[in-house]
């Protein structure tokens, strides 16, 4: 497998929102094991907020190309001395072959060249399959929480009252 990985630009925000929805909204997600098709209506993203996104001078989108198409992406932002870790996809069809790792890999990478001590994520909490294949990457629950709460009905409706735990995990640099 020939893939690279490299910072997503402008005009990567089509195919990006295209690969975010599909792999967690709707039936496509369905193929995968990430899908929150049953926790959630709506839309994941948006070209226009992925464009958004990307003009952040705190935030970088890395993106796992291979063939010249995007099947992968993670969102990465600076946060004092720690790295916010989000929105981590992988194409549906391909989840479970090793490219989240890959990229939970160059995430971590990308928090050291940073000079982060630290990277942390929220997960919704009912997401029980992936909090602990994160655990098994190292991150550990805080004992942080905070409400699900979807500022934008556009973002998806919530099926399930829901709250988002806080993963982290330590980087030495």
């Amino acid at each position: 497998m020939v893939f690279h990985i490299s910072k997503a630009v402008k005009n990567d925000a089509a195919e990006l929102s295209y690969l975010v929805n599909s792999a967690y909204r709707g039936d496509s997600s369905r193929k995968g094991w990430t899908t929150e098709a049953d926790l959630l209506d709506g839309t994941r993203t948006t070209p226009e907020l992925l464009e958004e996104t990307l003009e952040k001078e705190d935030t970088t989108i890395l993106k796992y190309m291979e063939g010249g198409k995007i099947l992968g992406c993670v969102e990465l932002r600076l946060d004092v001395n720690r790295l916010y870790l989000g929105m981590l996809t992988v194409s549906p069809t391909l989840q479970g072959k090793g490219i989240g790792k890959i990229m939970l890999d160059a995430s971590e990478a990308e928090a050291k060249k940073q000079g982060c001590g630290a990277i942390y994520m929220t997960v919704i909490s009912v997401r029980k399959e992936l909090i602990e294949w994160y655990k098994r990457r190292g991150y550990q629950e805080t004992g942080h929480r905070k409400p699900f709460v979807v500022p934008d009905k556009r973002w998806g409706i919530p099926k399930l009252n829901m709250e988002f735990i806080f993963l982290e995990k330590l980087i030495v640099n």
